[in-house]
């Protein structure tokens, strides 16, 4: 009987230890795949402002070419490039000109709330602070807090 006790024992610390990793590590993929979006975001962004500068007029033919994008995108990659997303990912790159100043730790989502700030000083601490709880999170989802 007390061996079958510390088999059930020694199973439960194994499995607390095991699931521990095997939560840290798909927290820590979901933050990778999340930032790699985050940074093609910003590259489209990037991509479609140096278009429209080259381009003739650019408030209408930005519309224009916005419309006909959007629709090419959502054929080929489905829903999020609508052209209200991509006028997004276009002042995502226009706010944040250094995408080495972007925190790893927020989502795109968390980057569009943060766009509806005005006051740089302001939207960087936003920013930080967010990235500061996102962090907390992270550590009490895995159990290392």
């Amino acid at each position: 009987m007390k061996k079958e006790l510390n088999a059930v024992n020694n199973i439960s610390k194994l499995y607390k230890e095991i699931s521990s990793i095997l939560r840290t590590a798909r927290a820590n993929a979901y933050k990778a795949v999340n930032f790699a979006m985050v940074i093609s975001y910003w590259s489209v962004g990037q991509v479609i402002v140096e278009y429209e500068q080259n381009g003739n007029e650019r408030a209408e033919y930005g519309k224009a070419v916005l419309e006909g994008l959007s629709k090419k995108l959502t054929a080929e990659f489905g829903k999020g490039f609508d052209e209200s997303n991509l006028r997004y990912m276009r002042l995502f790159y226009q706010t944040f000109k250094n995408c080495d100043t972007l925190r790893h730790e927020l989502t795109w989502t968390h980057y569009r709330l943060l766009l509806r700030v005005k006051d740089e000083t302001a939207r960087n601490w936003y920013m930080n602070e967010a990235a500061k709880n996102t962090a907390d999170i992270c550590k009490i989802l895995s159990g290392r807090m």
